[in-house]
């Protein structure tokens, strides 16, 4: 029996709806963030979003139904990762959409950041362009297995948790700009906030690995520049 057209239009909708099913918990956009700056373990994964092992096991495999996330497994751990790039773009898309929708986002933002002086620091076209040519030092306060995954050419890895132990390896008389996971990630706040404190010109830079990538701006990695 022919499928109607009606129904074949139903049909591919529902498949659509997938993606839109497997994204409507705000943790499961919170794990396709963290998974679009490189493979996580489930543990590493729970820990960075604030849940259990169990619900980020649930919303991985919410996830992974909807072809969204993969993974392999390495001895006895098992490592995600997203499916393909334009994963990282339908996220960062859903992320444009969202700031250009809803006041609310930009309001929790700017009263997140103007209560910490750092809202100044998000980045425009000057800053973006010291830093493609080197003028500042730009520090990557992200873990280190981000930073192996994926950084900004010339970048320094100084995970925030050992910054205030690793000063002494920053210019002082120089311009420094640190960035993390994006535009909402607070690690960079935190690591402005030291280095003002120790004396550092310091600022933020809004964007991230995964927004320097969709600019179509070379990234580096171990395995060499992408």
């Amino acid at each position: 029996m022919l499928m109607t057209h009606r129904r074949f239009k139903d049909v591919i909708y529902e498949q659509f709806a997938r993606l839109g099913k497997a994204i409507s918990a705000p943790k499961r956009l919170e794990l396709l963030d963290l998974l679009s700056q490189g493979p996580r373990t489930v543990e590493a994964l729970a820990i960075q979003a604030g849940i259990s092992m169990a619900n980020a096991s649930h919303h991985l495999q919410t996830l992974r139904e909807a072809r969204l996330v993969d993974f392999e497994k390495k001895g006895l751990r098992v490592e995600y990762r997203l499916a393909e790039e334009s994963v990282a773009r339908f996220f960062l898309g859903l992320r444009e959409l969202g700031e250009a929708r809803l006041a609310e986002v930009e309001q929790l933002t700017r009263e997140y950041f103007e209560s910490r002086g750092a809202l100044e620091a998000v980045a425009g076209p000057e800053l973006l362009r010291r830093v493609r040519t080197g003028q500042v030092t730009v520090l990557d306060v992200r873990p280190r297995e981000e930073y192996r995954a994926g950084h900004i050419p010339g970048a320094l890895s100084i995970p925030v948790s050992e910054l205030k132990d690793r000063l002494k390896e920053l210019p002082k008389q120089r311009e420094i700009v640190a960035y993390c996971r994006g535009p909402y990630c607070v690690m960079a706040v935190e690591a402005v906030e030291l280095l003002r404190q120790q004396g550092f010109l310091a600022h933020r830079m809004e964007e991230g690995v995964v927004d320097w990538r969709a600019r179509g701006w070379r990234v580096e990695s171990e395995g060499g520049v992408s």
